[in-house]
């Protein structure tokens, strides 16, 4: 029976490029796994089948044999090529099974995120790890977020250890290969149809054992240690800003790079400001008199400096007045906020008999001097007037 044409089993054009082969290639991965095909005595036929057809066409050399030849460039003992296509011995007795084509299916689609690489059966000689990330939970004041400067923090993190240079061996000695999966560090287990890979439980998946350990660091290399650094914290920062130290995190294993360590801001609540991005809202109280008669209040600034603000005659609470430029200054430049001062009329407590005295005969040729309270009171009549009517 003859091959069929191996573009046309994975449902590709001819010409495709690799990234069209290999959608082509996962589609049927997909649509004949044997989850999906309890009924289907052909699956496993067709998916080795297309398992050929993946690994001719995504290989340079091969997919130019084959467009020029065809399936004759594979005859006369080349076979269909690769770990993936059906092996047979000297009688012709078929050696390769579903389980392992199905498992070069998982190698090469997801070697990358299994620490493997595509089409070598494995992971390789144990790679050098980098270290973690650190987080450190910074609080600042609003004045240090205004100004900016310089802070030295304390990190506990784990450093690479002197003594062995991160190797995690005594001397000269070198760590030896794994003997459970020679290095690897992975070893696989049949399950059915399914190939199951795990990591290596004799060298937790770094493919060497340490036969003579470092006394400093107990052969893992690393030792833990409090760290001094140096943090440069910009002007303008808010809560949530996050500031990267690169390569200020925990050192790798076994001579690895250093994972970097990155700094979450937390700006406290402020006695007198209130910030709303790069503006400030400052709520000033001013005394009944003042706001009647008009006048001038001082505030502070978040600069430490201070501003006169004018008081208008009849000013009511909640009336606001901005300050130019008398906010946060922004984080990326473009100069600062505003600062807006809102009024909040106090009405006096503890009064004298003479300033009762004084309040009543106020009141008493007080005249049109309510403008918010008239136009209330009216509405309320209004109301009133519609509810009886």
């Amino acid at each position: 029976m003859a091959k069929r044409d191996y573009y046309e089993t994975l449902g590709v054009s001819k010409g495709a490029g690799p990234d069209e082969i290999k959608k082509g290639f996962r589609a049927k991965a997909k649509e004949l796994h044997p989850d999906r095909n309890s009924d289907n005595p052909n699956a496993e036929a067709q998916f080795k089948e297309a398992n050929e057809a993946y690994d001719v066409l995504k290989d340079p050399e091969k997919k130019a044999a084959y467009d020029r030849f065809g399936h004759a460039a594979f005859e006369g003992g080349m076979g269909g090529g690769g770990h993936g296509g059906p092996r047979r011995g000297p009688a012709g007795a078929q050696q390769g099974d579903f389980a392992s084509a199905f498992s070069d299916v998982f190698e090469d689609l997801f070697g990358d995120f299994m620490g493997g690489q595509p089409g070598r059966g494995g992971g390789g000689r144990a790679r050098a790890t980098r270290g973690s990330d650190l987080r450190y939970n910074m609080r600042i004041s609003l004045e240090e977020a205004f100004a900016g400067q310089q802070k030295t923090i304390t990190v506990p993190t784990a450093v690479q250890c002197s003594t062995c240079n991160g190797k995690g061996t005594e001397g000269a000695s070198e760590p030896a290969t794994c003997p459970t999966c020679s290095g690897m560090g992975k070893v696989r287990a049949q399950q059915g149809f399914f190939t199951v890979e795990r990591a290596c439980p004799t060298c937790s998946g770094a493919g060497q054992i340490i036969k003579n350990p470092c006394k400093v660091c107990g052969g893992g290399g690393r030792v833990e240690k409090e760290r001094q650094l140096s943090v440069n914290i910009p002007a303008g920062v808010e809560t949530g800003t996050r500031i990267r130290l690169s390569g200020e995190g925990e050192a790798g294993l076994r001579g690895g790079p250093t994972g970097d360590l990155y700094i979450f801001i937390d700006v406290a609540d402020h006695p007198i400001f209130q910030r709303d991005g790069v503006n400030l809202y400052c709520t000033v109280p001013v005394s009944m008199t003042a706001a009647a008669l008009g006048g001038e209040v001082e505030v502070p600034t978040i600069d430490g400096g201070r501003s006169r603000v004018k008081v208008p005659a009849g000013s009511q609470t909640g009336r606001q007045m901005r300050l130019r430029s008398k906010g946060m200054p922004a984080l990326r430049g473009g100069g600062s906020g505003d600062m807006m001062i809102e009024l909040a009329i106090e009405t006096p407590v503890n009064l004298t008999s003479r300033q009762k005295e004084l309040l009543k005969e106020f009141d008493k040729i007080d005249a049109d001097n309510n403008p918010q309270g008239d136009s209330f009171f009216r509405k309320v009549k209004g109301f009133w007037d519609g509810m009886t009517q």
